[in-house]
């Protein structure tokens, strides 16, 4: 399930041009460093709003890095640039997915992380089409591929999803299948997804089908979370229990008072 559409170049062909990536925000660990979570921001936005925010939540112990996306031509806008992280057509199941868009920013991702330490526990988290971007690094990791066929080089440790989709939910079982090492990373890996059932622009539906496709393709250890009323934006009570499901699932040593 998806809202992507790619790139259509003359002919048919996709067309794929180099993109440039915005400024990245990093908001450094007040407390012992045990963990690194690449966030990333959803449509039209960019990583200085999320890092002010995740700056205050008492998680001493992560350090959080959030890329802005590049700015491109976006089909739900009619073609007009907007900061995303892959190109966004209609808000449909059938929708096509945009692969070369998602690798890419897979890529970014892991390259974000590739110069932690060997000790620091990996993550990755995002807000709607951010959110997207992070099921679809999962599905790398587990499959141990981005979807051109290539290495995925992250080991990650947590996924979090809030107000998100899972993109290329038809063809995961494919990739999971049959496959011991794929079956062993899924089912290892912590996946935490929150939507609200108020949720006018990615649809509460898109959430709960995607928690369920993740769990039936072998992702045990999912938590999905739904809170009444609650639109496309965070609340208090949903940042709490993000930060106590990173606590528990990182084995973080403790969380600030402040």
């Amino acid at each position: 399930m998806s809202f992507t559409g790619p790139s259509v170049g003359p002919g048919g062909r996709t067309a794929r041009r180099a993109l440039e990536f915005g400024r990245t925000y990093v908001v450094r660990p007040k407390g012992r460093h045990q963990a690194t979570i690449v966030w990333l921001h959803g449509l039209g936005d960019n990583g200085s709003s999320w890092s002010q925010l995740l700056e205050t939540l008492p998680l001493p112990n992560i350090k959080w890095i959030c890329p802005t996306a590049p700015t491109q031509p976006i089909s739900i806008f009619g073609g007009f640039p907007s900061t995303a992280w892959f190109n966004v057509g209609e808000l449909s199941e059938e929708a096509p997915d945009d692969i070369a868009g998602l690798d890419a920013v897979a890529a970014h991702v892991a390259n974000l992380l590739a110069a932690e330490p060997a000790d620091i526990k990996l993550g990755v988290g995002g807000f709607s089409m951010g959110a997207a971007t992070s099921l679809y690094s999962a599905t790398c990791f587990a499959h141990g591929k981005y979807g051109n066929g290539n290495t995925y080089p992250a080991n990650l440790s947590a996924v979090v999803g809030l107000s998100g989709w899972l993109p290329c939910s038809k063809i995961l079982k494919s990739k999971i299948e049959g496959n011991n090492e794929a079956a062993g990373r899924a089912e290892s890996l912590p996946i935490l997804l929150c939507h609200g059932k108020g949720d006018d622009v990615v649809p509460y539906k898109f959430g709960e089908k995607s928690s369920r496709a993740l769990t039936s393709n072998g992702f045990k250890d999912m938590t999905f979370k739904s809170y009444n009323g609650l639109g496309h934006y965070t609340i208090p009570e949903e940042m709490e229990e993000v930060c106590a499901w990173l606590t528990s699932k990182l084995g973080l040593n403790g969380r600030s008072t402040k």
